[in-house]
């Protein structure tokens, strides 16, 4: 009796984390574990391994916005996206002049999706599958996905290239790092893991002590004490790689990095949660996709990452890092 007693109050504060915490935490936890093995093992075996990781997830992710879209009638060129995708981010590392690289293959891709956004695009089974699988999971409080609603040509390109911007781009700018200043580790570290402890931070800090709501018509978990927590978790990774990484007589003249990394880092990763949080709510879904359990979609885990990833990189350039 006392062990079922037990165990009966572990699953009831079980089930009020995850209420709290919008999240199956236990499968959210055992995922999050598996990624950080998969990427460290990458980083620690060659940075090569780790730029065509990002390759790979960024497939998969650009499926996912491809279904997304489809739930609202709108038709991304998935395939031109994925050659082009590839294209940028493989010559982002492996040319020698990488700022060059990315912007022509950004540009490129920008004109190839924008000539093949503009013709008719249709849906094949598997696709119109799953979105109407998006369609019976939307909430009342979502807009209703309709898959047959109607779209202008132009609407079609412009989120097309707004799918250019947002994936092949800013996911060069998590690539770019690699190749410059000779820290590819200690860089990819904190464009990768910073971002998701800051994430971390924000979920417990919100959880345990969110009382002022930061934006609650665009998400209401969101808190105040949530965004204080995620730069101080982010300010604390931040200052634990600079220490591991450099020696002392660059803290003594860049101490002040980790400080500006974490504050930038927490207000720009909350901003990328929200942004794709605005995004879901327009679409009507809730999350982005379901391939990593506890967490949605890859895009869902990668949000914030994006977003920080240029202002990373900038920082860690004009540092000298």
């Amino acid at each position: 009796m006392p062990h079922m007693q037990q165990s009966r109050e572990a699953e009831e504060k079980l089930q009020q984390i995850n209420k709290r915490t919008g999240r199956n935490m236990p499968q959210a936890v055992a995922t999050a574990v598996v990624l950080i093995v998969i990427i460290l093992a990458c980083l620690f075996i060659s940075p090569m391994l780790f730029a065509l990781l990002v390759v790979v997830f960024m497939l998969p992710a650009l499926w996912e916005l491809r279904v997304d879209f489809a739930t609202r009638g709108l038709r991304i060129p998935v395939l031109t996206l994925w050659i082009c995708s590839t294209a940028t981010l493989l010559s982002v590392y492996f040319c020698d002049r990488h700022v060059v690289a990315m912007a022509v293959g950004v540009l490129a891709s920008l004109l190839v999706v924008a000539v093949t956004a503009s013709l008719q695009i249709t849906l094949n089974g598997r696709t119109s599958k799953v979105v109407a699988g998006k369609a019976t999971t939307a909430t009342p409080a979502q807009a209703q996905p309709r898959a047959d609603e109607p779209h202008s040509r132009l609407t079609q390109v412009a989120v097309s290239m707004f799918t250019v911007l947002y994936i092949p781009l800013l996911a060069s700018c998590i690539i770019m790092p690699l190749t410059f200043n000779g820290h590819p580790v200690a860089h990819a570290i904190l464009i990768v893991f910073m971002p998701a402890l800051s994430d971390t931070g924000g979920l417990f800090a919100g959880a345990w002590f969110g009382r002022h709501k930061l934006c609650p018509t665009i998400s209401p978990k969101k808190s105040v004490e949530g965004l204080l927590g995620s730069i101080l978790f982010a300010m604390a990774g931040c200052f634990a790689v600079f220490a591991c990484t450099y020696e002392a007589p660059m803290w003594a003249s860049r101490w002040w990095v980790p400080i500006v990394a974490g504050v930038m880092i927490g207000v720009v990763g909350t901003f990328g949660d929200l942004c794709a949080s605005l995004i879901k709510r327009d679409l009507g879904i809730k999350d982005m996709g379901h391939l990593l359990k506890g967490h949605g979609g890859i895009l869902d885990r990668v949000d914030s990452i994006l977003l920080c990833a240029p202002f990373i990189c900038v920082l860690l350039w004009m540092t000298g890092l």
